[in-house]
């Protein structure tokens, strides 16, 4: 029998990432060897989450790396945190599934460049559910045919960045098959500042933080007397968890540098 995959978590304490500790508990490919947090430094994951896990918490990710030597990351932290571990995981050779969003495009960029010098796999990607995947493939699609279109993301209010990296990464897939252009009336007038959205070559964006909400996105499209919505909605965190456990096995095989989930869903999806 093959050894489990060695996990270390960071963001161990939000949301996603204690859905994901309680899906390895279910899943004998994966053991958790370490959790990171700045508060629990010594406690074991299990004790301070619920659990079973008697993997210690670390306040440094080099630490838990060089004291507990696991094979992957995963985390769910912060922008600036998650592009600190990013660089962390690639110095030290191990690989990393980031579920982070909210990277500036030269982080992105510069962990690119970063992983060319330290080529162990890393997986970047704005959404781990497989039907929002499917969302914003069929919205390309959709956008060779139906040019005019218009995002709307929904998130909880706890989430810190907007747009959110689902709605960047879907208008980022349409304007490669999509000429910029302004949409709606050339003298459109905002009489309150924003409420036409964000602005991304042309693409609008709007962002709405609601308690109830978990994570949702509406792409439309309009055309000569017709409209198209594709949207996908997650109503429990537990949507994410088997996208992750793809990415992790993926990076485990494959050295690449790789942003969106969708490079990893076989040849027809890439």
């Amino acid at each position: 029998m093959n050894k489990p995959i060695r996990i270390v978590v960071a963001g161990a304490k939000g949301r996603m990432g204690q859905e994901w500790i309680h899906y390895m508990e279910g899943e004998p490919t994966f053991q958790l060897v370490a959790a990171v947090d700045r508060t629990l430094e010594g406690v074991d994951v299990g004790n301070a989450l619920g659990g079973s896990s008697q993997a210690p918490f670390y306040t440094s990710l080099a630490e838990a790396i060089e004291k507990e030597r696991p094979d992957c990351l995963v985390d769910f932290t912060t922008p600036e945190a998650g592009y600190r571990n990013a660089l962390t995981a690639m110095e030290h050779g191990i690989r990393a599934v980031i579920g982070t969003t909210g990277f500036s495009e030269e982080q992105l960029k510069h962990l690119e460049e970063e992983h060319a010098k330290h080529p162990a796999g890393m997986l970047i990607a704005p959404n781990f559910a497989i039907g929002a995947v499917l969302m914003m493939q069929f919205s390309k699609m959709a956008a060779r045919f139906l040019p005019d279109v218009e995002i709307i993301e929904m998130h909880h209010n706890q989430k810190l960045d907007a747009p959110s990296g689902t709605a960047r990464k879907t208008a980022a897939m349409i304007q490669e098959v999509r000429q910029a252009h302004q949409q709606g009336h050339p003298n459109e007038l905002e009489h309150m500042a924003g409420v036409r959205g964000g602005d991304m070559e042309g693409i609008r964006i709007h962002s709405v933080r609601l308690p109830g909400l978990v994570a949702h996105q509406e792409v439309i499209f309009g055309g000569e007397g017709e409209t198209l919505h594709i949207r996908h909605d997650s109503n429990s965190r537990r949507c994410f968890m088997p996208g992750v456990a793809l990415g992790i096995r993926y990076v485990m095989e494959h050295p690449q540098y790789i942003y969106g989930l969708e490079h990893i869903l076989g040849g027809e999806m890439a």
